[in-house]
C-alpha cells in the first residue's frame, strides 16, 4: 500500500515540483561544497554543513506545500449539514471554488467531523483527530468558476455535538 501512495505521489508532480526539488538539492551541494572550501574555518564550515542539511530536509517539504497553495487556491465552503434520523448518516452540501490561475483536471474534498467540548484546546485537538472522514472528487474545475457538492458521511453513530469541516486538494 505504501508503494502505491508514494508512485501516485511521483505521478502527480508538476514541472514546477522537479524545478523546486532540484533547486534545493543544487543549493544543498553549493552550501557543502562552500564548507569543504571553508574547512580551515571549523565554525563557518560546521554552520554550512548544519544549514544545508537544514534546507535539504526542510526545503521540500514546505516548498512543496506553499507551492500547490499557491498554484492551486481554491476555497470550500461548507453550506449545510444534516443528520439523517432513518440511516445512520449526514448529508453535507457545499460549494468549492477555483481562485488560481489555472484550471483545476481533478479535486479531491475531504468532509471530516469531530467532537466539539466546551474546552477551546481539547476542541483544537479534537480538529487534529476527527473520528470520520469522508471524501469525494471532482473533475474539471475551470478558473474562477464554482461548483456545488453533496455527500454523504457514513457509517455516522456519533450523538453528541460534533463539527464537520471541509477542505480539498485540487491539481
Amino acid at each position: 500500500m505504501q508503494g502505491s501512495k508514494f508512485k501516485s505521489f511521483i505521478d502527480g508532480l508538476i514541472t514546477q515540483d522537479y524545478i523546486l526539488f532540484g533547486t534545493v538539492l543544487l543549493t544543498f551541494l553549493l552550501l557543502i561544497i562552500l564548507a569543504i572550501i571553508l574547512r580551515n574555518r571549523l565554525k563557518t564550515a560546521v554552520t554550512l554543513v548544519f544549514l544545508a542539511f537544514c534546507i535539504f530536509i526542510i526545503g521540500p517539504t514546505y516548498g512543496y506545500i506553499q507551492l500547490h497553495k499557491y498554484l492551486f487556491k481554491n476555497k470550500v465552503e461548507l453550506i449545510s449539514q444534516k443528520k439523517l434520523s432513518f440511516v445512520e448518516a449526514v448529508v453535507v452540501k457545499g460549494k468549492i471554488t477555483n481562485l488560481s490561475e489555472r484550471d483545476f483536471s481533478q479535486c479531491k474534498i475531504v468532509a471530516s467531523a469531530y467532537k466539539v467540548s466546551g474546552n477551546k484546546y481539547r476542541n483544537y485537538i479534537y480538529e487534529l483527530k476527527p473520528f470520520k472522514k469522508m471524501s469525494i472528487t471532482k473533475d474539471n474545475i475551470s478558473k474562477g468558476e464554482t461548483q456545488e457538492f453533496k455527500m454523504i458521511v457514513e457509517p455516522f453513530r456519533y450523538q453528541k455535538n460534533y463539527n464537520i469541516s471541509l477542505e480539498a486538494d485540487c491539481k
